[in-house]
């Protein structure tokens, strides 16, 4: 099938084959034969809002005129509409080689909202091709109030317990209260927090405090944690120190982040508004990277592409690509309820692509890739 490839993760060269859509590994003397990756894992986009920035008035200047624009925006979504932009972006990280994905739901009432029901049937629907896996996403506000009710549906559809985070009042006892939910009904969770550059947030540190008293390490993710980065080196080393023993994880949004904090018109942003992940993985944080927004009000770009994702935060944080593969794969696929990994014996599925190393594959974005699924190659264009 194919031989003198570099795998991720070993070495040498090797011969690729696939019988009954197993994989078949043997070392190979062949060289120049390209790289194979893994499948990869996006574990943290938004579904419900993609492909909607051509709607958009204008471009959001900050992360609250981008969430006050897409609420504006989500009183015309229907069913059809939803489920033919989440289609199309199902089909374009399929055709990329993406194998799991996390999609986040906003939640912002009681009541189902219509997208849930949306996405769990196109979950079922992609089930084979992308692993479709949900988390609500509510104001902390809104699940102090109406958590239960909120809980228990997403209990019932195998989903994750999603919230905002952002300077709220009572923080602690609110994200206590988020805890709570989880434990009574057997959740993970899943928040956005501290997503902007004020030095006040303490979000994370609340959520950190709760993981490692309740020992939910392995059950909680953290997307953001933009603030952390602009805290003093005492505080920001006291909040990492104590997430990596409570074991909680850190995802981190390159495209949206540096997109859209320190964000002022007429001038160059003086921040990349990154949480300091190179530090908390030093600390003993798992860190993911994912696509978040994807052309809609928060982030006008984007083609849930995991090999573009992993490009820029390779460039936007200097990163060694070798260290960092496993945030766009294996362990990011693990968050996503899902196993992506190649092993002799295991699923052929996997993503080649015609570079000599990582180096290579991060510096020529247009080389050759060939996504490969039960032992073929996909055929056809890309959505």
């Amino acid at each position: 099938m194919l031989d003198g490839v570099r795998i991720a993760g070993r070495e040498g060269h090797w011969r690729l084959s696939a019988e009954g859509g197993r994989l078949a590994l043997a070392p190979s003397q062949a060289t120049g034969g390209g790289v194979v990756l893994p499948l990869m894992a996006d574990a943290h986009v938004h579904l419900d809002k993609t492909y909607t920035s051509a709607r958009m008035p204008g471009r959001p200047a900050t992360l609250f005129d981008a969430i006050e624009m897409m609420g504006r925006e989500a009183l015309n979504w229907t069913e059809s509409d939803l489920r033919a932009r989440a289609t199309l972006a199902l089909g374009r990280a399929h055709a990329h080689g993406t194998g799991a994905m996390r999609s986040h739901v906003d939640w912002t009432t009681p009541g189902e909202p219509l997208a849930w029901g949306v996405l769990n049937d196109l979950a079922q629907d992609w089930r084979g091709r992308v692993e479709l896996q949900l988390a609500s996403l509510s104001p902390l506000d809104l699940l102090a109030e109406a958590g239960e009710e909120i809980a228990r549906r997403v209990a019932r559809d195998g989903g994750v317990l999603g919230a905002f985070v952002y300077r709220n009042e009572q923080l602690c006892e609110k994200v206590a209260r988020v805890f709570d939910l989880a434990e009574r009904h057997g959740l993970s969770l899943d928040f956005h927090v501290d997503e902007g550059l004020e030095p006040e947030a303490r979000g994370l540190d609340a959520i950190t405090e709760e993981t490692g008293r309740r020992g939910f390490g392995g059950r909680v993710l953290c997307g953001h944690g933009c603030a952390l980065s602009v805290r003093p080196e005492y505080e920001r080393r006291a909040v990492l120190d104590q997430a990596g023993a409570a074991g909680l994880t850190l995802t981190v949004l390159p495209t949206t982040n540096m997109w859209l904090q320190d964000n002022r018109p007429g001038r160059t942003p003086r921040l990349r508004g990154l949480a300091p992940f190179i530090e908390a993985r030093a600390a003993g944080v798992e860190i993911l990277f994912a696509s978040d927004n994807v052309r809609d009000g928060f982030y006008p770009h984007g083609d849930y592409d995991m090999a573009d994702i992993f490009r820029a935060a390779v460039l936007g944080a200097q990163l060694e690509p070798e260290d960092w593969l496993g945030a766009v794969t294996t362990e990011a696929a693990r968050w996503c309820g899902a196993v992506q990994s190649l092993e002799d014996g295991g699923p052929a599925d996997f993503v080649w692509h015609d570079a000599a190393d990582l180096d290579d594959l991060v510096s020529r974005p247009r080389a050759a890739r060939q996504v490969w699924r039960h032992g073929r190659a996909l055929e056809g264009a890309t959505p």
